[in-house]
């Protein structure tokens, strides 16, 4: 195969390594900035980071199912995002990668109630998106209603009030993969939770740090129960912080026949008044057919070294 020079990449025999993202792909390369001065929606652009296209959602547009499309995009690119599917990520098998550090990525930001990022189509990759609530109440931001989605390395901030559910599946997202997630909600009260599960088999989020208010819990399977479910892990510590105060607040909550694992490397602090080491040590993780594993560590008031969780423990019968 003839070797191939690519805009701002490496060479390679036939697979792009573009801007040192470490996605490689034999299908097409799509550049997207809101800020360089060459930027269009037109067939014509994208090809190049000197005249890319101009928003995600037309570049995804321009994408081949099933055809290993990468698009990176570019650093300080912000998109609004006012209605529902504003951004519809529905075109199978593609990439999506952030290029840039701490501020400099790129930006998704909601600037109405019903707006969302919609994953209907499978085989998705997302990488080193911050999205942003520029609005109080937003219902459902991000909404995955598709198979074998990965998310990784993306951040979920409330900026505006708080979003109700950041992330919400439904049942046909099957072995959704959300990995190095960042969820930072706003302390006042308004979410129910970070992500909301419906059903889906081989579910997976791991090395996470969930800070918010919520309302039901930070992590919630609600009306069909997940099957092998996996919360945890990873190879690193997760962080759950639920700081609304009350005393049937949780941080983990799932419908009762869900299946899999809780842990292990979960560090857990539920509301901040003196009455939740009393009532929310045990009944900080909902999960009547789950598998705990330790350590699930627990530490509510400031000053205090955590307990681990005192769910019943397995035996040798």
């Amino acid at each position: 195969m003839p070797l191939t020079n690519y805009p701002s990449g490496v060479s390679s025999f036939g697979m792009p390594l573009v801007g040192g993202a470490g996605v490689a792909t034999t299908g097409n390369v799509f550049f997207v900035s809101s800020v360089a001065s060459g930027r269009s929606n037109s067939t014509a652009a994208g090809r190049d980071p000197s005249t890319p296209f101009a928003t995600l959602d037309y570049a995804i547009g321009q994408c081949t199912a099933s055809n290993n499309d990468v698009i990176y995009v570019m650093p300080g690119h912000v998109e609004t995002i006012a209605t529902a599917a504003g951004v519809a990520v529905d075109v199978a098998g593609i990439a999506i990668v952030g290029m840039g550090r701490g501020s400099l990525r790129p930006t998704m930001n909601f600037t109405a109630t019903g707006s969302t990022f919609a994953i209907t189509a499978a085989n998705i990759l997302i990488t080193n998106i911050l999205f942003t609530g520029g609005i109080d109440a937003i219902v459902t931001p991000i909404t995955i209603a598709a198979a074998d989605v990965e998310l990784i390395s993306i951040e979920t901030r409330d900026v505006t009030g708080q979003a109700i559910d950041w992330i919400t599946t439904t049942a046909a997202a099957n072995r959704l993969h959300i990995r190095n997630w960042t969820h930072a909600g706003a302390l006042l009260p308004g979410a129910d939770t970070a992500i909301s599960i419906v059903g889906g088999d081989g579910i997976d989020i791991e090395n996470f740090r969930i800070f918010g208010n919520f309302a039901v819990a930070a992590i919630e399977n609600v009306t069909t129960a997940s099957t092998n479910l996996i919360i945890g892990g990873g190879d690193t510590v997760n962080y759950i912080q639920n700081s609304l105060d009350n005393a049937a607040v949780v941080a983990v909550t799932l419908v009762a026949t869900a299946t899999g694992f809780i842990g292990p490397n979960i560090n857990i602090r539920i509301g901040q008044d003196a009455t939740s080491n009393t009532t929310n040590i045990t009944e900080a993780l909902v999960g009547a057919a789950m598998q705990f594993m330790q350590p699930l560590n627990i530490a509510n008031l400031g000053g205090e070294v955590a307990m681990q969780s005192n769910i019943t423990a397995a035996t040798d019968a």
